[in-house]
């Protein structure tokens, strides 16, 4: 398998082990001070970003290969990763993506009969800074209280006072563009396409995931990805029946070319469809706002309410930027809402053929209950087709 880099903010320092702490070669500084040390089971250096906790019992393999996480450090809730290994065909990209991992326990010897690798040689091989032997549920009691922290995670050669200083002077994520930094760099068609799918949907890829381009394949599309900073011109020239805004990381605020191009695609009513990432950017280019959330979503097991049925859907989310509700606009009504802090996690605009969901409906991991989201992308694609034809 082929990997390549990104230019995020990775800062990688070497040198030997520092003498006053050879009983423990990794740590993790949070910015108010808070030092937890563990193993360094990935690649010696060090990583400064944003840390934040999974709380998915399942699925170590999809999350670490989500772009989503790109620029961050994941503290994973569950007590033992790694049990299951790794391969080929569980990516949800062609890379891991977090630049810093933080686990309880890591298990060295994968049991599963798929596996074609462990974890750990996965993590060395793409330079991710890891340790394991960490109190995490300390870090995710420290993580609720205070909200998501920078930090700076260390392997091999460690220095408190040099992480203390990198962690807090890390800027955080905040009007940080880092969708077009994951994105693909040119165009290309999804493998499976077929000729007799019913609809041709441009997917604009700001970190998107296989499982979703699986998904949008199995409802009977066939698909054309492009880059983030693709023109609303170079979009209509491929003549979509509808447009999916991929999820991805980073601040949706910083990504004004993604705004002007949906708002082109929304003025030539081109059905669009977007979630998390794609989800903020809509509601930006209809002219809402989005804030920093205190505490991300990030887990499967997330209860989201229909508001039209009242019905509750169990689904899997990764974000850490939400769309303000104070001020929305009247073009835009609320269709979902957390129910754990009441957040929008659903909008619908009342004047085009768009809508959008903030959690991830292809939940790899997480319950598929919110697949179905996915057809209501389908017929909002056939009730176009039928206007115009």
């Amino acid at each position: 398998m082929h990997f390549c880099c990104i230019n995020i903010p990775v800062l990688l320092r070497w040198g030997n082990q520092n003498e006053g702490y050879m009983h423990k070669n990794g740590l993790l500084m949070l910015e108010d001070g808070t030092v937890l040390w563990g193993e360094s089971v990935g690649v010696d250096g060090f990583f400064v970003g944003e840390v934040i906790f999974n709380t998915s019992m399942t699925g170590y393999q999809e999350i670490l290969s989500d772009p989503s996480y790109a620029g961050q450090i994941i503290n994973f809730t569950y007590p033992h990763i790694g049990n299951v290994g790794m391969n080929c065909d569980d990516m949800e990209s062609h890379r891991l993506w977090p630049g810093g991992v933080v686990m309880k326990e890591l298990s060295k010897t994968p049991s599963n009969w798929r596996a074609t690798t462990d974890l750990q040689s996965s993590l060395k091989s793409q330079s991710v800074i890891a340790i394991s032997g960490v109190d995490t549920r300390k870090l995710t009691h420290i993580l609720r209280e205070k909200g998501a922290l920078n930090a700076c995670i260390m392997g091999g050669s460690v220095d408190p006072e040099f992480a203390l200083t990198q962690a807090r002077g890390f800027s955080g994520l905040k009007d940080k563009d880092l969708a077009a930094e994951v994105s693909c760099p040119n165009p290309y068609l999804w493998k499976g396409n077929k000729a007799s799918s019913a609809f041709h949907v441009v997917v604009i890829d700001f970190g998107v995931k296989n499982s979703i381009l699986q998904n949008l394949l199995d409802s009977g599309c066939h698909l054309t990805i492009v880059p983030a900073q693709f023109s609303a011109q170079e979009i209509l020239k491929l003549k979509p029946h509808g447009v999916f805004l991929s999820n991805g990381p980073g601040d949706p605020a910083a990504c004004g070319y993604a705004i002007e191009t949906i708002q082109l695609l929304l003025e030539a009513e081109i059905p669009l469809f977007g979630i998390c990432l794609g989800h903020q950017l809509l509601a930006l280019a209809s002219c809402a706002k989005t804030l920093k959330m205190k505490n991300g979503h990030h887990g499967a097991n997330h209860p989201i309410q229909e508001i039209a049925t009242g019905r509750v859907f169990i689904s899997s989310q990764n974000h850490g930027f939400v769309v303000d509700e104070k001020n929305l606009p009247s073009c835009l009504d609320i269709t979902h809402r957390s129910l754990f802090d009441g957040t929008i996690a659903g909008l619908m605009r009342k004047d085009k053929p768009a809508f959008s969901f903030q959690g991830h409906p292809e939940a790899s991991p997480g319950p598929h209950e919110l697949q179905i989201l996915f057809k209501q992308f389908m017929t909002l694609m056939e009730h176009s087709y039928a206007k115009t034809y």
